[in-house]
């Protein structure tokens, strides 16, 4: 047997090793990092990044990763993103330290005396906010991308190595959780990903895309991913003898250019499946041709060439070198199809196109040699409004909301009649149009003229239309524009003058309301002081008597709860009443929306009448949101719900609801969904196996078909959400299934 001093000493050994391989993993990566940066950046001062990874290293020591791996590794592999960026040395020792002040003893004081003004700016701009109480994870995290957006208009380069440090964790993301992988996942495909596009940064772009994709849709990645690893072999021999075919014509031509080939990324495949509800087959442009020339003349050129060897899709040209996109993009697409009828994209750019549509604003950085360059200034002004726009946004849900909209990188290209460019987000309206120009057109538009034709305010407009839009000195804005704006612009500006308008409708009602029940009691309104008003006021959480008001005109407070608080010496209110006089958060009751066991909690106070709204239909289990109505109780959607964004303008109106413990017998709820698959033998009977395997009942079903694809409707009976997702799970398992959907109503 061995000794135990062999033991310890073998124990010291084996230690020893493991910090010397942690020591020369570090170490490589950091010569590493300096090779790259004396290679794209020679006149840099490297003495600050070599300071900023010793400092790093000391305060990370002993730290480890999910993975295992030291801790140090994060930091070095975000450095080495923005070296490959071609970041300045201010960015790199940033991406170096990025994690100090959040995760060691470090505070930004000692960041901004160790290493200066500049990089604790950066510093403090990426460092999450953690240490304030959030009601919930939502606020919060709405509250980290506002500190982000903010810092990022002084600075640039903080958001640049938040993309560095989420692109690293995505890569590294097998080492957490499911639950953790879908969160960090569904947040990198809403706000990050977009945000790479809408810097013109691809590259970046479409890797956080299709890691994102791969954890949050395991099922719907692996589908994808197996249908074009099906077809790669067949085509990249396809795209080998295109590229040859089309590289001749060129040399033929005398136009010096490089010709290139890809398969479409598996996040815009799944994306373009699921929108157009077609199969890989259907896909245009999964095969892709890249022709990079010398100049836009050539360009234009080469267009020319690819339309006489094949024939052009109709609708499917588009010229973003003449109108380049609102980050910048600049390329001319067009797809094709060959004799034997199999159709790719080509896109044809110059080399200075080319940099900026795979680099973005990294590609023009100009901090250490001068001021932002005018492009960069233009691609950053779609951030400056984002930021004035979201900056009086209080609610988490709602900021959040608005700002994937903000985000979102499909736009249409319209005109004024003098010729001016508007881009608005896809799907806008004439009201978008309007309140783009300006926010009193906006608010005075009553009708609208596209292309010479009177049109609905609720048209939609395409690229290419000229809008003209008709005013009225005197015309507000309607509640109704809600359901048609698409901008984030137009909708803020419609909520704000519906907000002090119908609070000012509100607060009217309130004091009629209270002056009406007062008289019952005999009670003169003018006996109570004001301190006895912002007495009450504060007890219901709020800060002037006029919110008090505006909360009963609503329908939120009870007048008669109200002026028994007020004069409590008066004719006692109701028992019913009076059990729930203690305002918003005082007590929780509990109400019912239809069956007994599907009951709603709800903070308030007394018995409301509680249902579930019917545009959203949700089910036990989902995160929901209650809105008081008038005179019809308190309607519960889904946090998901369309529709509340558009009714949450009014925050008095907004309650909170949660679902209560189960009673009884489990209540079913019908939800209805819709499948997407090809049309063949035995796929029915598969679909309706995997419910009845699941033990639920199916009310209706019934099939459309089509070119060889089939619609499948089906209203089923389910417990609770988990049970929901569960069954949505199997169905898309189902060879030849492409999507499964959830339709809100019934």
């Amino acid at each position: 047997m061995p000794r135990s001093a062999d033991i310890i000493s073998y124990t010291a050994m084996t230690t020893l090793r493991e910090q010397i391989a942690t020591n020369m993993l570090t170490v490589t990566k950091f010569r590493e990092l300096l090779r790259q940066m004396k290679e794209n950046r020679p006149n840099d001062d490297l003495e600050l990044v070599r300071k900023a990874y010793e400092f790093s290293q000391k305060q990370h020591s002993g730290q480890q990763r999910a993975s295992g791996e030291p801790y140090l590794v994060h930091p070095l592999e975000v450095a080495l993103v923005l070296a490959e960026m071609k970041m300045d040395a201010v960015a790199v020792a940033a991406g170096l330290l990025h994690d100090s002040v959040e995760d060691t003893s470090v505070t930004i004081v000692d960041i901004r005396k160790e290493f200066g003004e500049q990089v604790a700016h950066i510093v403090e701009g990426v460092t999450k906010i953690s240490q304030i109480d959030f009601s919930s994870r939502e606020e919060q995290q709405a509250e980290n991308l506002r500190k982000m957006m903010l810092a990022m208009v002084d600075d640039i380069r903080v958001v640049l190595i938040k993309l560095a440090d989420r692109l690293h964790n995505m890569r590294t993301l097998e080492h957490l959780t499911p639950e953790r992988q879908q969160k960090i996942a569904r947040e990198t495909l809403d706000i990050y990903g977009p945000i790479a596009h809408r810097l013109g940064m691809g590259k970046i772009r479409g890797e956080l895309e299709d890691l994102g994709f791969r954890y949050l849709d395991p099922i719907a990645y692996q589908q994808v991913h197996d249908a074009v690893e099906a077809r790669r072999k067949k085509g990249e021999q396809f795209l080998s003898s295109v590229e040859k075919e089309l590289g001749d014509k060129l040399k033929d031509s005398g136009i010096k250019a490089m010709v290139e080939s890809r398969i479409k990324r598996l996040y815009s495949i799944h994306k373009k499946l699921v929108k157009q509800h077609i199969s890989v087959d259907q896909v245009y442009d999964l095969y892709a041709m890249r022709v990079i020339t010398q100049s836009v003349q050539d360009c234009y050129g080469v267009l020319g060439i690819v339309h006489n060897i094949w024939r052009p899709v109709p609708g499917r040209i588009k010229d973003f070198i003449a109108m380049p996109r609102p980050n910048l993009y600049q390329s001319l697409h067009t797809s094709v199809i060959t004799e034997e009828g199999t159709s790719f994209e080509i896109q044809i750019r110059t080399k200075e196109m080319h940099r900026m549509a795979e680099e973005g604003i990294a590609a023009h950085w100009k901090y250490k040699d001068g001021p932002v360059s005018a492009q960069d200034e233009e691609r950053l002004a779609w951030l400056r409004q984002v930021v004035e726009w979201q900056r009086d946004v209080s609610d988490p849900n709602e900021f959040l909301s608005t700002l994937k909209i903000d985000l979102y990188p499909e736009e249409v290209y319209t005109f004024t009649p003098k010729g001016k460019v508007v881009v608005l987000p896809r799907d806008s309206t004439p009201i978008d149009f309007a309140y783009t120009i300006h926010t009193e057109v906006g608010h005075t538009c009553v009708g609208a003229k596209v292309n010479g034709r009177m049109v609905p305010l609720r048209h939609k407009v395409h690229s290419g239309d000229i809008v003209e839009i008709i005013t009225q000195a005197g015309h507000k804005p309607s509640r109704d524009w809600l359901s048609v704006a698409r901008s984030s612009r137009a909708r803020n500006k419609i909520k704000h003058w519906l907000n002090i308008h119908q609070r000012e409708r509100a607060v009217e009602i309130g004091k009629k309301l209270i002056d009406k029940e007062a008289r019952k009691y005999r009670i003169s309104l003018k006996d109570i002081k004001d301190e006895d008003w912002l007495r009450i006021a504060t007890e219901y959480g709020l800060g002037q008597p006029d919110d008090l008001m505006a909360g009963v005109g609503y329908g939120k407070y009870s007048a008669r709860q109200i002026l028994g608080k007020l004069a409590p010496a008066a004719e006692a209110p109701a028992p019913a009443e009076e059990e729930g006089g203690g305002g918003i958060g005082s007590v929780v009751r509990r109400v019912f929306g239809g069956d007994h066991s599907n009951a709603i909690r709800v903070k308030g106070h007394g018995d409301l009448l509680v249902y579930r709204a019917r545009c959203c239909n949700p089910i036990r289990g989902e995160d929901v949101v209650g809105y008081v109505t008038r005179g019809k109780g308190v309607a519960v959607h889904s946090v998901n719900c369309p529709n509340v964004t558009n009714l949450m303008y009014e925050p008095e109106r907004k309650i909170d609801v949660e679902w209560g413990k189960e009673e009884g017998a489990p209540v079913a709820f019908p939800v209805k969904l819709t499948v997407f698959c090809d049309d063949r033998f035995g796929m029915l009977k598969q679909i309706t196996a995997v419910i009845s395997d699941s033990k639920t009942n199916i009310r209706n079903i019934g099939a459309r078909t089509e070119n060889g694809q089939a619609n499948v409707d089906i209203v089923i009976e389910i417990d609770d959400l988990k049970h929901l997702e569960s069954i949505i799970q199997g169905v898309r398992k189902i060879p030849g299934v492409h999507e499964v959907q959830r339709l809100q109503r019934v």
